[in-house]
């Protein structure tokens, strides 16, 4: 592949962008009353509005053409394929593969895997059915009230933001709590509001070695063990989603409560899998599948939708215009729904985790800038927060909004102030406020001249700050697993026209050796001069602390 900044669609979208800068969004809706027709699409109850984007037809032409330049078509047939296109692993990208309600067989290496994906949701069933119904019983008979999920990364973050968005659907009397931090404080606060007796542990990790995940499972052992002092019981309160039998058994977890998933799972892909059992449990299966179904009616959009109404590939060049050629260095998720609090959180890992990179597939450094930062937080809160930034700073930052049409809680007003901010912020974003309509305004509200004067220019707004507005009928499982499939999907199709491995996480992988090494170096007696400067006196000054308190108490 030519060099990507160098190549024709990437010109002509420089030479584009040079006509457009300075174009203002309002002058755009002046000028063409179908905007809002022109620059939208729809999936089932999911509408995309991108019209408040800093974008015209030839705009989005350019982008297109980009899009086919970079193959996203043929990467993207052969993802669904099962071809091997995570390149520095060696492996298949088939977490589609998990929801794939089609009955059609999906092979890797020649074999159909779908009759194993059909045994663990058969398994997943039959074991959350069985707890959800109280059949499956605590070691004194008590019934289950409490999931613990103990995993890190995708096996917390997948997880919980779906647990968290879909509480409406949960079983009365059952809570989930997710603990992942090394930090004991996680684990030690979410064991002070459980019982042993009515908590079921779901522990998550593929290899059954991940570190953290692991230290927080033994730690919850030993506080089940010291209440409870029956080894035996452990296997009615403990159950493992891993690859790692032999691990789990020794454990004390039976292999009829270990749940199997694959390596062609990626983690932070990994919530269709086995690692949803918490969702299962929570939710149960029925809304599971329907969180799967969700996500298999996205991909097949983002399979035969052509590109220029494909939901995903349209936010996914919308994202590449502002990052790289408008220099905006992050990109906003403000979901107007207190359930999807969680989800820019998911998002920051989906994202910055596959599209954080400098290498791209062909080794090389690039010379452009891949994903961007990712950040947020739910509205209206996030309005009272930063986005005085978001209107008058002098940081471009392109956003996404999400909102339900009907709330899950209907009250009074709430729902109709809360639609109401979240379009009155786009369009706020879009239009900005002009020095006259300012001047205006103060007027009509009695201010004199001299005042008027004196504060006016800090109520011009610029405006022209983009967003997509995302709005769906009400947050159903269904729905929400179109919204995560539609995210994973955006963030591939960048990763493809970025040239850049969006599967694999070397950065990660490098920090878990350093800090191997590190945690050798605290256990041992007197100072360590190995490291830097700056993480040896940090080392030396823990020691120091830590061995002053040994000789003071005794404990750690």
């Amino acid at each position: 592949m030519t060099d990507l900044i160098e190549s024709k669609a990437w010109q002509a979208l420089k030479e584009h962008y040079e006509s457009i800068k300075d174009v203002h969004m309002r002058d755009m809706f002046a000028d063409d009353p179908q905007r809002f027709e022109e620059f939208s699409a729809s999936l089932n109850d999911i509408l995309l509005d991108y019209s408040k984007n800093r974008v015209n037809k030839e705009t989005m032409s350019h982008l297109f053409a980009l899009a086919r330049q970079g193959h996203v078509e043929e990467w993207r047939d052969n993802m669904f394929a099962g071809e091997a296109i995570n390149s520095t692993e060696d492996r298949c990208v088939l977490h589609s593969a998990l929801r794939n309600r089609s009955g059609k067989p999906v092979r890797v290496n020649g074999r159909n895997v779908m009759p194993k994906v059909k045994a663990v949701l058969a398994h997943m069933r039959d074991f959350s059915e069985q707890v959800r119904s109280g059949e499956w019983r605590g070691y004194n008979g008590a019934r289950i009230k409490s999931i613990v999920n103990i995993g890190i990364g995708g096996s917390d973050l997948g997880p919980h933001v779906v647990c968290e968005a879909m509480k409406p659907f949960a079983q009365r009397g059952l809570k989930a709590y997710f603990v992942s931090n090394a930090d004991a404080t996680h684990l030690v606060e979410t064991l002070k509001q459980v019982e042993p007796e009515s908590t079921l542990f779901v522990i998550a990790s593929k290899t059954f070695t991940t570190q953290e995940t692991m230290l927080n499972a033994y730690s919850a052992r030993k506080w089940f063990m010291d209440l409870v002092g029956n080894e035996k019981a452990i296997e009615k309160h403990f159950v493992a989603v891993t690859t790692n039998i032999e691990l789990a058994e020794k454990f004390g977890i039976n292999e009829a409560n270990t749940f199997e998933f694959w390596d062609w799972v990626g983690g932070r892909y990994s919530l269709w899998s086995s690692v949803g059992l918490t969702i299962a449990l929570y939710l149960g299966m029925d809304h599971f599948e329907a969180l799967l179904e969700g996500a298999y009616d996205m991909d097949q959009h983002f399979k035969k939708a052509p590109l220029e109404k494909n939901i995903p590939v349209i936010l996914a060049l919308l994202g590449i215009w502002y990052n790289n050629f408008f220099d905006a260095q992050s990109h906003a998720i403000m979901p107007y729904s207190q359930y999807l609090e969680r989800l820019p959180d998911y998002l920051q890992q989906l994202d910055m985790e596959s599209n954080g990179k400098t290498i791209d597939r062909n080794g090389h450094r690039v010379n452009y800038l891949t994903g961007p930062i990712i950040w947020g937080q739910s509205g209206t809160n996030g309005q009272h927060a930063f986005f005085q930034l978001l209107h008058q700073g002098t940081k471009p930052v392109p956003a996404d909004f999400l909102i339900p049409a009907l709330s899950q809680n209907p009250l009074g007003l709430h729902h109709r102030v809360l639609f109401s901010n979240c379009l009155a912020q786009t369009k706020a974003l879009m239009l900005g406020k002009k020095y006259a309509e300012a001047v205006d305004e103060m007027t009509h509200q009695g201010f004199d001249k001299e005042t008027i004067e004196e504060v006016i220019q800090h109520k011009v707004f610029d405006g022209n700050k983009p967003t997509n507005t995302i709005i769906f009928e009400r947050l159903t499982p269904k729905t929400l697993g179109s919204i995560l499939a539609m995210y994973e999907h955006k963030v591939f199709v960048q990763g493809v026209i970025w040239n850049i491995n969006s599967f694999d996480q070397w950065g990660v992988e490098y920090g878990k050796v350093l800090a191997g090494q590190i945690q050798k170096d605290l256990s041992k007696p007197g100072d360590v001069d190995n490291h830097d400067a700056s993480t040896n006196g940090l080392i030396n000054y823990r020691k120091r602390v830590y061995f002053d308190e040994i000789e003071k108490c005794g404990v750690d």
